[in-house]
């Protein structure tokens, strides 16, 4: 339950700190008084969309905070999944939003991401404002009122987790025929691009040792030159590099006998002499194999040009991406080939995937049927109670095509009078009766998810008297329920029924216009109730009318 809120530099609010307590309590103040703001700095709460322009000074960051009280709604989990410390009994979340735009998430002064903190602040804080009422058009909407007193969740989870794979399958399957017909009616262009790169017979390296081969024969009688060249520098007879070291080697033979070190030196060059002898023959073999071929040169380069036409022709730079492709048209010639019965197994898996779908969305067709005369009867009672004594509330399921919440449609039908056939609630119900309505669907749900604090943003709207004093006494049953409850109201005969009450002011200050809430004591409650009562000017008798209705409330209580 909210406990504390702190709002800080929030466009009309300088600092605001207010406490919050269990039951039904209502705020009031007159229009423009600043009541929608206290809900928008909420909404930051809720993970709304912030925009720095809320920043009232713009040197300062803006920062919303609130602590709750969750130790009897057994949270735990969702702070270990998380890993955020947890705090039954004061549990903080605060959101900071900076000149320039940066916002940030806490949760118990642990950053988190925005996501984050909207699932949790989604179970613990419900705003109904009055577009919500617009809902009711949605039968999204209406199913998901029937899934939550049916207590669907679990059911509806593996539902959704079934639908998936069913969908995946039947992706699948759609990917495939389209895939199959696209290559079918190429399968005579795909065999032909596979029979000319396989009559090519490519393989890997062949155009690197090819393109070597050609550029050495192009260049045979430059190469034959320069081995010559060499061979005569190292073997020519007499004056060659080989003789030479020979020479070397039996001097530094010689020397030894009188310079040890001639030794070390000796074998150092004996080395080089063994090494530039086999570099020798080895050159004087390669001038030996060194001739001019031009039969070959021409094979090789007719070769060539089939390989550079092959990759022009389908725009790749080497025979390795020619035999990628050459596998690709294998693997879609296969697929052809093998399409029967690739379609035959996924269609297999679409239609368990299917059936596992059919056998839940029946399970939950029927929790549903069970829940839409639960909800039949419970909202008849409140209607009535509501000042309808002639209401007609109708939950209609109806097939439809399988989807993602099952095979089932839910319409809300209504009618205030025994003369009027039931149609669908938005269609038919006025403003007040609209407000009724989702009041007391509020009401059945917050029973069935024991959401800790539901606010009403002027859930009276087209209401007054006996049934605003009504719907009123549903709200403080809902507060009675171990749930807290505000109202945000311009009717007396609700703010008279709050356990606590809080004004939204206006006042006017050397900085500009500010907003602030206090909690009213009991005289400020008579007054403010006898303004709401008469007006502006608040006479003797409307003080004793506001006596007489918080007496006879407190009474009632």
């Amino acid at each position: 339950m909210l406990r504390h809120l702190h709002i800080k530099n929030f466009t009309l609010i300088d600092t605001l700190d207010i406490d919050f307590f269990d039951g039904f309590s209502v705020i009031t103040g007159e229009t423009g008084a600043g009541k929608s703001i206290i809900l928008g700095a909420i909404g930051l709460l809720l993970g709304q969309r912030a925009d720095s322009k809320v920043i009232r000074n713009q040197t300062s960051k803006c920062i919303i905070e609130a602590h709750f009280d969750i130790s009897r709604y057994g949270m735990e989990a969702f702070f270990k999944e998380n890993d955020i410390d947890y705090d039954a009994e004061d549990c903080i979340i605060r959101r900071e939003l900076s000149p320039s735009g940066k916002s940030r998430a806490f949760i118990n002064d642990c950053p988190v991401a925005l996501s984050t903190l909207k699932d949790l602040s989604d179970h613990l804080i419900d705003i109904h404002s009055q577009h919500q009422n617009l809902l009711l058009n949605k039968q999204d909407f209406q199913l998901n009122v029937v899934d939550i007193i049916a207590h669907n969740s679990e059911l509806l989870e593996a539902y959704q987790q079934q639908y998936a794979t069913y969908h995946q399958a039947q992706k699948r399957l759609v990917q495939l025929r389209e895939d199959i017909e696209r290559n079918r009616a190429n399968a005579d262009f795909l065999q032909f691009q596979f029979q000319e790169l396989d009559d090519a017979r490519l393989s890997t390296g062949e155009q690197e040792e090819l393109e070597q081969k050609a550029d050495i024969l192009s260049h045979s009688e430059e190469i034959k030159s320069h081995l010559f060249q060499i061979d005569n520098l190292l073997s020519a007879e007499g004056s060659g590099v080989v003789d030479h070291l020979h020479s070397v080697l039996e001097a530094l033979h010689t020397l030894s006998r009188h310079l040890p070190e001639a030794d070390e030196m000796a074998e150092r060059v004996s080395s080089c002499h063994i090494e530039l002898k086999d570099l020798a023959h080895d050159i004087s073999t390669k001038l030996e194999d060194t001739d001019f071929d031009p039969a070959l040169l021409d094979s090789i380069n007719s070769r060539l040009d089939r390989i550079y036409d092959l990759e022009k022709k389908y725009r790749v730079e080497h025979v390795e991406q020619l035999l990628e492709l050459k596998a690709q048209l294998q693997t879609q010639l296969d697929h052809i080939i093998n399409s029967d019965d690739a379609l035959q197994t996924l269609q297999e898996e679409l239609d368990q995937a299917e059936a596992a779908c059919r056998q839940t969305a029946g399970r939950l067709h029927e929790e549903r049927v069970k829940a839409a005369r639960l909800i039949e009867q419970e909202m008849l009672e409140r209607l009535i109670t509501l000042g309808m004594p002639n209401v007609r509330f109708i939950v209609h399921i109806q097939p439809c095509a399988l989807c993602g919440s099952g095979t089932d449609q839910a319409s809300f039908l209504f009618s205030a009078n025994k003369s009027l056939t039931p149609q669908p609630v938005s269609q038919v119900a006025s403003g007040g009766e609209i407000a009724r309505v989702m009041l007391s669907l509020k009401a059945m749900i917050s029973s069935a998810v024991k959401l800790p604090t539901i606010i009403f943003d002027e859930i009276d709207t087209g209401v007054s008297g006996k049934i605003a004093e009504c719907m009123a006494q549903i709200m403080q049953q809902m507060g009675a329920c171990g749930r807290q409850v505000i109202s945000i109201t311009h009717l007396p005969q609700i703010a008279a029924l709050g356990s606590n009450h809080y004004k939204v002011v206006k006042t006017e200050t050397e900085e500009g216009t500010a907003s602030n809430m206090k909690q009213l004591d009991a005289d400020e409650r008579i007054r403010e109730i006898a303004q709401m009562l008469s007006g502006s000017d608040i006479s003797e008798a409307a003080i004793s009318n506001a006596k007489e209705l918080l007496k006879r409330h407190q009474t009632d209580s």
